[in-house]
């Protein structure tokens, strides 16, 4: 997994994790399962899975580099992603995004069944 890479996708070109240190995304990929797609050396693609690799996963940080996009490849590798989880066993997998609906969808995403029973707690932006 090409970090450096990663880190600058993340903290200067997502729009969830804008100003991401550099030592949180080593961190969180230290924690999870990280997957990357690769034109030759050159890594062109990531998604990171938080899971327990037995009931449920969390599909996130999902980045095709822009000069990539358009080929398929987010498509193939959240399918990559969810076939490899459910050869775990893993049956309840899921994601947030803000505007990639359709890729999502094309590998069996659909909206939350029952969003009333989900919670959370979210901290961002919160100055302690």
């Amino acid at each position: 997994m090409d970090l450096d890479r990663v880190h600058g996708w993340l903290s200067q070109e997502s729009y969830w994790a804008a100003g991401r240190p550099r030592d949180v995304v080593d961190r969180s990929f230290a924690a999870s399962l990280g997957v990357g797609v690769y034109d030759g050396a050159t890594q062109v693609a990531v998604a990171r899975v938080v899971t327990d690799q037995a009931t449920f996963a969390w599909v996130c940080d999902v980045f095709v580099d822009a000069a990539h996009r358009g080929r398929g490849i987010g498509t193939w590798l959240m399918a990559a992603i969810t076939e490899h989880l459910q050869t775990q066993g893993v049956l309840r997998v899921v994601l947030a995004t803000k505007d990639a609906h359709a890729v999502y969808a094309g590998v069996g995403f659909r909206p939350l069944a029952a969003p009333e029973r989900w919670m959370e707690i979210d901290r961002r932006g919160v100055v302690a």
